[in-house]
């Protein structure tokens, strides 16, 4: 099993930047990926972006590249997720995620790829 928890979720005005933590604990020698879903009120829980564990390759939503970037620390099992240029449109509820590499037919889009997740954290862009 694998534990995960998130921080740094908070209130910042649009074009403001925050930065997520999310810090792995259990049995994090099998991490495979790691990554980050959010939700909005009313809507479905979308993927935002990934990271492989091992050779740090990243996927992002289209919507936040450029804006968003995924980083790992292996030594500390900890995944980061710097979001600048934050607008109004990515209030939501962080979710981090965990896969083991019995997910790698799952595409690491899928919330179906993650068998590990994080309590969320609130992210809340003002206008």
């Amino acid at each position: 099993q694998v534990q995960l928890v998130e921080s740094g979720g908070g209130l910042v005005q649009a074009g403001g930047s925050l930065r997520l933590s999310c810090a792995a604990s259990g049995r994090t020698l099998t991490l495979y990926r790691m990554g980050w879903f959010r939700q909005a009120p009313g809507k479905e829980r979308e993927f935002v972006t990934a990271i492989t564990w091992s050779a740090g390759n990243t996927y992002y939503l289209d919507s936040v590249k450029g804006r968003f970037t995924i980083s790992r620390d292996n030594a500390k099992n900890t995944v980061y997720l710097q979001m600048n240029a934050l607008e109004p449109e990515d209030t939501a509820v962080y979710y981090c995620a965990a896969s083991n590499p019995s997910s790698y037919r799952i595409s690491y889009n899928s919330a179906q790829h993650y068998p590990y997740w994080g309590q969320g954290t609130q992210v809340t862009v003002s206008s």
